[in-house]
């Protein structure tokens, strides 16, 4: 059941905090109207896990609940996995506090995941899969329109080079995704927000942040080397991250090698100028600053 609470009233910020806050909004804001993220009449289901990434996405769009020109609602969900030493108060003590409507449920997937991941071995695949089953009913049984994760910039870069990496496939996370049975709409508002933004917001604004103990000790995972690599290329080449982010929103398919985006087979030469042809061996990829 959705606690009900009494809204509380907006508190004065210091100047870096607002300041923050404002670029935030804005990067949220301007997600969510280029990909149609939220519509008029949503119940937007913020799926909350006590991370520093969730608590921001929650407290943007309650700041944009109230200044948009649609309305919406808001809940706030958190799915108890049942871990050992979770601290079972902290969430619902911060979101009565903020007068946040809000739904917890308690599913022991913890268990079921060391019982079946063996000593040593990622657990992240059959935590998420087994997570996104039970919001996905959670969703449904709520009314929730649309499903929003926390998922930031720098998480989609790294999916798109953890698939480069190790699948062989040029895919990332996207802003918007419809689930397989079609029942479901999920998004990610955080899609242009940098994580050292989220975490210096989560700081400034005291967030009560809950560590994630099921996962926090598998220090070889690929996704940590990844990150690692990339923070090691964003110092030694400023701005890099930047422009990755751009191209994930500007993709040109015929100079890639997918014959199912591009018909390659029955591409011919013809009169008159392309926009897509061999434009690019006039441009020095090194002449454009970030």
């Amino acid at each position: 059941m959705i606690v009900p609470t009494r809204p509380a009233s907006p508190l004065k910020l210091d100047e870096a905090t607002e300041k923050m806050q404002t670029r935030l909004c804005r990067l949220v804001g301007q997600a969510i109207a280029d990909y149609r993220l939220i519509e008029n009449g949503d119940k937007v289901m913020v799926c909350l896990s006590g991370g520093k990434d969730s608590y921001g996405l929650l407290d943007i769009l309650l700041i944009l609940q109230r200044r948009a020109p649609i309305r919406f609602e808001v809940v706030a969900v958190n799915l108890d996995q049942r871990q050992p030493g979770f601290p079972e108060h902290v969430l619902p003590d911060y979101l009565t506090s903020r007068g946040i409507p809000f739904h917890i449920e308690a599913r022991d997937t913890y268990s079921i995941v060391k019982r079946l991941i063996p000593e040593g071995q990622t657990t992240c695949a059959l935590c998420s899969r087994l997570r996104r089953g039970h919001l996905y009913r959670i969703a449904s049984e709520l009314g929730a329109t649309k499903i929003a994760l926390g998922h930031h910039r720098d998480d989609i870069v790294e999916t798109l080079f953890l698939n480069l990496f190790f699948t062989g496939k040029l895919k990332a996370i996207p802003p918007k995704l419809r689930s397989k049975d079609g029942r479901h709409i999920v998004i990610r508002p955080l899609a242009s927000v940098k994580e050292s933004d989220l975490a210096r917001y989560a700081e400034l604004r005291g967030f009560p942040i809950i560590p994630c103990d099921l996962c926090g000790s598998q220090e070889d995972l690929k996704r940590k080397k990844v990150k690692a690599f990339l923070q090691q290329w964003e110092r030694e080449s400023p701005g890099c991250g930047d422009s990755i982010a751009a191209a994930l929103t500007n993709v040109a398919p015929s100079l890639l090698m997918d014959q199912r985006l591009f018909d390659f087979t029955s591409l011919q030469s013809m009169g008159g100028s392309q926009d897509e042809g061999d434009v690019w061996l006039d441009h020095d990829p090194n002449s454009h600053a970030i």
